[in-house]
């Protein structure tokens, strides 16, 4: 009877650490859950679920709504007369679109018309390529539509022959384009530069365009970094994103609120707030926002004080190991919003705004957390080498036993000024890494928001600086903890973080067994001549790598990772994607071919469908396969 009941214990262990380990496989069931808003009478939450199919490789896409008060999802066919639509002008009679429009003739065909075959671009200006496509010569223009009794009318093209675009490339969607509460004014977001012009600049304006006598005005004019994220209140005042110096894509952004009569920067007394993303209060008085903090992103409110004097006081609603990946509506005292950690992806919670209680809305992914192993994160406070607390994640395998050795993971982020917080991957996971029987190492090195200006800034300039001591000392302090095995730590990290591992190959001394670098940048004199936004490049840089008097920037070139191949003797991986503008193919070329010709063992994971990222769920696959499996040749 002992033996029985031994082996059906054997047995109940078995499956539950079969369970315990989330797969690349199991991480792309996932459902990705997105809100659409409210309806109109505020009680209802709209959805959506997308959920890969790896075989079709694409995404389904189900629209669902449930009660604000919590309750059953129920599946709709489609989101048709649900929910208000703000492109339509408040008064009822325009709406609001973009559409691409042809303005430089670039290509083959479109400058010789008897040549419709060809092949070709030819252009005299930069930005021709951005992000991951070539410059068309077609550019997205704002329209307003008329409405006659419900039928679309004439249309009026409100940039009509400027090579300029709005919605914003790459990223830029139709919040980029906005209707005045008074249908009088359309309001739309747009980088009035061209070519060149626009590759070194990030003086993106806000531009007020008025339907009556067809006048625009640049209400930014006065601010030369970002002015982005336009917002009305029902009353008509307006708030924005912005951030200050030109050329600077990681200043401080604050939120700017202006009544046509006065401007009020709300956020710039906290020197740590960095604001991601806002909604104003149903009520006009207050604005809510989501902004890193000590290693999260967490709700905040900040009041409007209008014309009077009352002061503004800015106050943190929520706190926890979770990040508030964004805001999607108010009811009442209830905000919506969406939430993850580095064990869950997104899902919608409620958030009762005057005491920061959260309830969980909806519960898509519930069925398959229950068969997954949940990771342990903790903070861990390491003295950096110019004595200062840094911050660092360490996620602990399912099931972790401080009694065993376990491989180790230093991670290094991307941005290079984004912050690590509790947000949930579907490629650098760190749920999945741990899974595998990994502890990681997650450092919220310099260049992080969230732990104030200073702390943000002291990476500019100075890549191969400070910061990678912030990384040696992180996996320095980790390693002196029992359970991390010294003599199996791996280095992982994209973007910045693959600049970083290419780095730490040429200055480790011996620290870890195994690198891996995803779109990395490797050399710096290929990288200011081959990537997109020349305005990052100068401002990171400090100047030109021909600009022999510029010390600074003379540093900077100094720190390429190419000039340390020589002392590269780790295995590395090295993975690039093809369509990737913004740190070019010859990167992860030239990385790959110098640990080749060095005698070093290495691979070369090239997508050439991918830009900077990996969208699609096969390569997403291949790529989580060739990573873990490179971990287990070279780490355990």
């Amino acid at each position: 009877m002992k033996r029985l009941l031994l082996l059906i214990a054997v047995s109940i262990s078995t499956i539950l650490t079969a369970q315990n380990v989330l797969t690349p496989e199991t991480l792309w069931k996932l459902g990705r859950v997105s809100a659409l808003g409210l309806t109109k009478d505020k009680q209802t939450v709209i959805y959506a679920v997308a959920t890969p199919d790896v075989k079709e490789n694409k995404s389904k896409r189900k629209y669902y709504s449930i009660p604000v008060s919590g309750g059953n999802a129920t599946e709709i066919s489609n989101t048709d007369g649900l929910l208000a639509d703000d492109k339509i002008s408040p008064d009822g009679k325009y709406v609001i679109s973009s559409a691409a429009v042809l303005i430089k003739k670039v290509t083959g065909a479109d400058l010789y018309a008897d040549l419709p075959k060809s092949n070709v671009y030819v252009y005299t200006f930069l930005n021709y390529r951005h992000w991951d496509t070539w410059e068309d010569g077609k550019f997205d223009h704002v329209f307003v539509t008329q409405l006659v009794n419900g039928k679309v009318g004439e249309s009026k093209d409100l940039m009509k022959d400027e090579a300029f675009d709005c919605p914003q490339k790459p990223f830029g969607g139709n919040e980029d384009y906005i209707w005045n509460p008074d249908s009088k004014h359309v309001l739309y977001v747009c980088k009035k530069k061209f070519g060149t012009d626009y590759a070194i600049s990030t003086n993106t304006d806000l531009y007020e365009y008025d339907l009556e006598n067809g006048i625009t005005k640049n209400l930014t004019e006065d601010n030369k970094g970002y002015d982005i994220a336009p917002a009305y209140n029902s009353k008509g005042d307006l708030a924005w994103l912005q951030m200050k110096r030109e050329g600077y894509e990681a200043d401080k952004q604050d939120i700017v609120v202006s009544n046509g009569k006065i401007k009020l920067n709300l956020t710039q007394q906290r020197d740590d707030i960095h604001v991601e993303s806002f909604k104003w209060s149903d009520d006009n008085r207050t604005i809510f926002f989501v902004a890193p903090i000590n290693g999260t992103l967490q709700l905040f409110s900040v009041n409007y004080p209008g014309l009077t004097k009352m002061a503004v006081n800015i106050n943190q609603i929520t706190k926890g190991d979770f990040d508030i990946s964004g805001i999607v509506a108010q009811s009442g005292n209830t905000l919506i919003v969406s939430r993850t950690d580095m064990n869950h992806a997104a899902e919608l919670f409620t958030v009762d705004v005057t005491n920061g209680t959260m309830k969980q809305l909806t519960h898509v992914n519930d069925d398959l957390y229950a068969s997954i192993g949940m990771v342990k994160t903790e903070r861990r406070f390491v003295t950096t080498t110019d004595n200062k607390k840094m911050l660092v994640w360490m996620v602990y395998p399912p099931n972790f036993d401080a009694t065993k050795k376990y491989p180790t993971l230093l991670f290094c982020q991307g941005g290079p000024q984004s912050p690590i917080s509790q947000s949930y991957s579907f490629r650098w996971n760190f749920q999945l890494m741990a899974s595998q029987g990994y502890i990681v190492v997650v450092p919220c090195r310099r260049g992080m928001p969230g732990f104030g200006t200073k702390w943000n800034e002291e990476i500019s300039k100075d890549w191969g600086g400070q910061v990678m001591r912030d990384y040696l000392s992180a996996i320095d302090d980790a390693s002196k903890l029992p359970y991390v095995d010294k003599a199996r730590r791996g280095c992982v990290g994209a973007s910045f973080g693959g600049f970083s591992v290419f780095e730490l190959a040429g200055m480790h001394e011996g620290r870890f067994k195994t690198f891996i670098s995803h779109d990395g940048v490797f050399d710096f004199r290929s990288m200011y001549g081959t990537t997109d936004e020349m305005f990052f490049e100068n401002w990171e840089k400090g100047g030109a790598y021909w600009e022999k008097n510029n010390a600074v920037a003379q540093r900077s070139f100094n720190q390429s990772p190419s000039n340390f191949v020589a002392k590269w003797n780790t295995p590395i991986m090295i993975v690039q994607g093809g369509k990737d503008y913004r740190v070019p193919i010859e990167q992860g070329q030239g990385a790959f071919q110098a640990a080749q010709l060095r005698g070093i063992k290495s691979k070369f994971l090239y997508l050439p469908d991918e830009n900077h990222w990996v969208l699609s769920a096969q390569n997403a696959l291949v790529w989580q396969r060739e990573f873990y499996k490179w971990l287990d040749e070279t780490l355990k």
